[in-house]
């Protein structure tokens, strides 16, 4: 389907999947907690597929720049979904929080919002698959042929 490696087609796929996964956060928020704000439906939906966006660019560097240590896609992947739902958590904690509350009750052994970093990387991972199987990775992704 794809056969040279591009950075659009990563950053594309990332990009869907990230609206697939927003959408699902969109229209099933109001379902597990209706006293959010609409507005952090809209931030859901935006947020991942800025996740995308970032894990499809993200695919140029298979190497660490400073470590000079390998990243697969397995590793970076999951690494950036999870630590950008950290960020999301970090920041919107009391909305995440409530919203655990009403899905779970305040009795819930794993009653943390920070559980919004584990699924970050689980989309992560699956973002990052798909965007190198059909993008590509590493530094060919960008090199421009000559003709």
């Amino acid at each position: 389907m794809f056969s040279k490696p591009s950075l659009m087609t990563r950053v594309a796929i990332g990009k869907t999947i990230g609206l697939i996964v927003g959408l699902f956060g969109f229209f099933l928020l109001p379902y597990f907690s209706p006293e959010s704000d609409p507005l952090l439906r809209w931030g859901v939906l935006f947020w991942y597929i800025t996740v995308g966006a970032v894990i499809g660019v993200y695919g140029v560097f298979i190497w660490h720049p400073v470590l000079h240590l390998p990243m697969p896609w397995w590793f970076r992947a999951p690494l950036i979904g999870g630590w950008m739902n950290f960020v999301l958590t970090f920041f919107a904690y009391d909305a995440f929080q409530s919203m655990i509350i009403s899905i779970f009750g305040e009795d819930f052994i794993f009653g943390s919002p920070f559980w919004f970093v584990l699924e970050g990387a689980i989309v992560g991972l699956i973002m990052g698959f798909f965007a190198t199987r059909f993008g590509g990775e590493g530094r060919e992704t960008v090199d421009v042929p000559t003709t």
